[in-house]
């Protein structure tokens, strides 16, 4: 078994798709309609884990507390310039050992998102 893919309910769901293509680099796989509200999934690539994205005007927001979602990238650096360039308030780049870097970002909800560098194995 694997996850298939992890709902996030959004109050805005252009700017959240936004922060998904470009902190994530993640791509709209399908979108549709969804009265009174839209869902779009996001994925980089078959297969892989989705993040479904639920706007529904009149319903709670999922706001993270207590948990982060984890991207991982080798292009750390690259993506924590970008991020900040945007204005989104990165985290620093944390580097406890050699084999450990990254760094934070929230989401437009507050869902805290993790971009982390692995080593290859």
């Amino acid at each position: 078994m694997h996850i298939k893919h992890i709902a996030l309910r959004v109050r805005d769901l252009e700017k959240s798709i936004e922060f998904y293509e470009t902190v994530a680099e993640l791509k709209v796989v399908r979108r549709f309609k969804a009265d009174p509200g839209e869902v779009a999934f996001l994925s980089n690539g078959p297969g892989a884990t989705e993040i479904e994205l639920v706007y529904m005007p009149e319903q709670q927001c999922f706001e993270g507390k207590g948990m982060f979602i984890c991207f991982a990238t080798d292009k750390l650096d690259e993506m924590h310039q970008l991020v900040s360039e945007k204005g989104l308030n990165p985290s620093p780049i944390q580097n406890f050992d050699p084999e450990t870097r990254y760094f934070y970002v929230y989401d437009p909800d507050g869902v805290s998102v993790q971009l982390r560098w692995y080593p290859e194995n």
